[in-house]
This record gives structure tokens, C-alpha cells and sequence, in this order.
């Protein structure tokens, strides 16, 4: 695709190719099969589940394991961060976007179905947090094709709409999938072989489960959706080439279309916040407000359905009212039901002659919480595709994956730091609460960052060079 030497305007990627059908609900529901899958690696493996295990006694101790486990990550979200971009842009010129799709799927399921030889003993830990960290990476490859894929399932008038019900039905699989591990594998309701916890027997039987549930809810999409048509005279480029076209279109957006570059910065702030949202919410349940496994568990499944609500109801407000709107709001939601959280604490209060428990403040506020995760992360993907230009949109879903890795650390930094600093100011047990204030600063940063941008509907489409 050459944009630049296009006549007129160049085209938006969400706006259909002249002559081209629009698409057809099977395809946005094979589409959605795909994220409702992935559940099974984001909430079984990366989450709840497995790296649970990973960090538990029979791998050297949680300190030991979980150090280990976080500088693999570390070592994985640099390799996004250096080759999502490209990757992106290769399968865009190639017209190979679903190919990569796949392979890149099917990695992710193989490395997630090698996790059963993990054995519960210290010498299995680097071979357990490399499969991980490779999962990762693959599955971060293949996200860059999946949301790009929204251009070619949806248009103007649905892209809100089909992007929230992906959300949702990955918060939905979740769900599925998490509650048929709990009564399967973790508290299994009646005795069979996986029910086994000799030499962890249940746990790494779970990753062959999450590695079926992912690749057979990922098939739909690659029967239904077609191939990306090839790039007109698209050259064959070796890798320095590729990184050099990068930097070359990278100058040529900002050139022609600034917001899309300030929208990728915006994002990338508040995204981390959204994500810390999730990665500490069980931790803050657990440690400040007291909550048992079993009561963490209920509020991530709880969280999840309230999570994929939003994300549903987003999607139609984003095609409505637009995406910088519902994203605004949203980020203005959590920043209030953050903030009630921190204030109030686990402390017991009374309300109009009503008592109301500090699990209570978690319960409402947390839910609250995650009401507005799902819309924000929604529209965000949507706000990109919006203003993807014709046939780059696996590019810039890219340096949409590299810009959050990018800025990763913020979040994490910031909820360490507030608990540092009031450690020495509060009460044994109440430092872990203030370091929601760092979380909500992330959040607070990425609106103030997103507010001068133009919506998608304000801005222009860039014009990038050819390959």
C-alpha cells in the first residue's frame, strides 16, 4: 500500500476498500471466538493459575521463583517492545496477517501445552519461566494481527460495537474457563486422573487444558475472516530495512497526523493503569482488606462479568458518542471508585444507621473498578483502528503493544513507591492500601495526557511512505 502516492486523501482503515462486502456477523463472532480463548493464557496461565504454582515452595520459595519469573518477563516485554512493530508491518505488506495470526496462535499453544513437563521441583523453574515468557512474546505477536484484524470484521458505523464485544467475550472466557479449572482440576467435584495432585498433577494438566481452549476457540477466526489482500508492489524487505521504513513512517504519521502519535503516549500511560487495576487488585483484596483465596477467586469472576458488561456497553456508546468520550469517562470512573477505596480502607463505618464493612468498600468500589476497565480498553482499540490508514493497521497495533511495554514499568514503580514512602507514616498493615494512590496517579497522568487529543473523527488520516 502506498499512501503516499494514493491521490486524494488517504483512507481511514476502518472505511471499507471500494467494491468489498461488509462483513458478515459469522465473522465478527469467529473474530470474538478468538479473545474469548485467550482467556485461557491471560487469566489461567498469566494470572490465577499457573505462575501461582510457579512462585510456590517446590520451585525454591515465592521470593526466589517470583524474582525469576519477573526479570523473564522483563526480558520477554523487551522483545515486544523491539519487534512488534515489525512484525505488524510485515504481515500488513504481505498480505500474510491471518497466516501469522495463526502460527503465532498456535505457538502460544504449544508452549502453553509444554508446561505439563514443569514438575514441582526447583531445577523445572527456568524451564517453566521460559515457556511463560515465550508464551508472552507469541501471544503478544499475535494480538498485533487480532486487533488489526478489526479493520477487516467492522466499519465506521460498528467498530465500537465488534471491538467491545471482543473485550467481552474474552472477560466472559475467562470466566468459563476459570470456573471449569476450580471444579475440575484445582477443587474437583468428583475424583478422575486430573484430580491427581501427585507431583502437581492437576496444575500442569491445566495447561494442556488452557492450551486446547485457546486453539480451538482461535479456528473460527482463521476459516472465516479472509486473508489480507497483498500490498500493491510491496518490496521484500530484510529486517534493518523494515526497522528503517519504521522510523521512516513513524516521522511521516507525526508529519501528517499528530494526534495519532499523542493517542499512542495518552495510551500507553493509561493502559498501564488499567492493567494494574487487575494485576494488584487480588493482592490489595488479600492483603489489606483480608479477602481468603476463595474469596479472591470469587471477586476475579465476579469482576470479570462486571468487566465484560462494560465492555459491551462501551462498544455501543464508543459508536455513538465516540471513543475519546467513553474513554474519558471511564478513566474519570476509576479515578472516583479508586479513590473511595483508598479513603476508606478496611476501616467499618455507619451510613444513614447502616453499617458498611471494609469488604463492603471492596466489593462496591472494586466492582466499580472493573465497570470501568472494559469500556476504556475497548474504545482504546477502537480509537487506534479509527485512525489506522488503509492496509498499515498491523503496524501501528504494533507500536501500539511496543508503546505500553514501554512505559510498563510506571505502575508497578508507583504503587512500590507509595507503599515505601507511607510504610514509616501509618499503622503496621496499612501501607499496602496507599499504594492504590500510585495507581490511580498512572491513570490520573494518562487523562491528562489523553484530554488535548483530537478524536479519531477530528483528526487526519496519516499519509506514510511506501515500502
Amino acid at each position: 500500500m502506498d499512501s503516499a502516492g494514493a491521490p486524494g486523501p488517504a483512507r481511514p482503515a476502518s472505511e471499507p476498500a471500494p467494491g468489498t462486502r461488509a462483513p458478515g456477523k459469522g465473522q465478527v463472532l469467529a473474530w470474538a471466538a478468538w479473545d474469548w480463548g485467550s482467556a485461557a493464557f491471560n487469566a489461567v496461565m498469566t494470572t490465577f493459575v499457573f505462575t501461582v504454582y510457579l512462585t510456590s515452595e517446590p520451585f525454591g520459595g515465592e521470593d526466589q521463583a517470583s524474582a525469576v519469573l519477573g526479570a523473564a518477563l522483563a526480558l520477554a516485554g523487551l522483545a515486544i517492545a523491539l519487534l512488534a512493530p515489525v512484525t505488524g508491518q510485515r504481515s500488513d505488506a504481505g498480505g500474510r496477517r491471518k497466516l501469522w495470526l495463526g502460527v503465532n496462535t498456535a505457538a502460544v499453544a504449544i508452549l502453553t501445552a509444554l508446561c505439563f513437563f514443569v514438575f514441582p521441583r526447583p531445577e523445572f523453574l527456568l524451564l517453566g519461566v521460559t515457556l511463560i515468557a515465550l508464551g508472552n512474546v507469541f501471544f503478544e505477536f499475535a494480538g498485533v494481527n487480532y486487533n488489526a484484524m478489526l479493520t477487516q470484521i467492522s466499519t465506521p458505523r460498528n467498530i465500537g460495537k465488534v471491538s467491545g464485544l471482543g473485550w467481552g467475550a474474552g472477560y466472559l472466557g475467562g470466566i468459563v474457563a476459570l470456573l471449569v479449572v476450580l471444579q475440575l482440576f484445582v477443587q474437583p467435584r468428583f475424583e478422575w486422573f486430573g484430580a491427581s495432585t501427585a507431583d502437581s498433577l492437576n496444575i500442569r494438566l491445566v495447561a494442556v487444558f488452557s492450551a486446547l481452549w485457546f486453539f480451538i476457540f482461535a479456528l473460527p477466526v482463521l476459516f472465516a475472516v479472509p486473508e489480507l489482500p497483498r500490498a500493491v508492489q510491496a518490496k521484500r524487505l530484510g529486517i534493518m530495512a523494515s526497522y528503517a521504513l519504521l522510523v521512516r513512517r513513524i516521522k511521516a504519521i507525526y508529519a501528517t497526523s499528530p494526534h495519532t502519535i499523542y493517542f499512542l503516549l495518552a495510551s500507553a500511560v493509561f493502559r498501564d493503569g488499567l492493567a494494574a487495576v487487575f494485576t494488584f487488585g487480588g493482592v490489595i483484596a488479600a492483603g489489606t482488606f483480608g479477602f481468603e483465596l476463595s474469596q479472591v477467586i470469587f471477586f476475579a469472576i465476579f469482576g470479570n462479568v462486571v468487566a465484560a458488561v462494560g465492555a459491551f456497553i462501551g462498544g455501543f456508546l464508543d459508536d455513538r458518542a465516540g471513543p475519546k468520550a467513553v474513554i474519558t469517562g471511564s478513566l474519570v470512573g476509576l479515578l472516583l471508585a479508586g479513590t473511595v477505596i483508598l479513603i476508606l480502607g478496611n476501616g467499618d463505618y455507619v451510613f444513614f444507621g447502616q453499617e458498611w464493612a471494609g469488604s463492603t468498600t471492596f466489593w462496591v468500589f472494586g466492582l466499580f473498578l472493573c465497570l470501568f476497565v472494559g469500556p476504556a480498553q475497548s474504545s482504546s482499540r477502537a480509537y487506534l483502528a479509527r485512525l489506522a490508514p488503509h492496509g498499515e493497521s498491523g503496524e501501528l497495533f504494533g507500536l501500539y503493544a511496543t508503546t505500553g511495554r514501554a512505559v510498563s514499568f510506571l505502575a508497578p514503580a508507583l504503587f512500590t513507591l507509595s507503599i515505601t514512602v507511607a510504610t514509616p507514616l501509618v499503622a503496621p498493615g496499612e501501607a499496602q492500601r496507599w499504594g492504590i494512590l500510585g495507581i490511580m496517579l498512572v491513570l490520573l497522568a494518562g487523562l491528562l495526557v489523553l484530554l488535548p487529543v483530537k478524536s479519531p473523527d477530528k483528526a487526519p488520516i496519516a499519509v506514510v511512505p511506501a515500502a
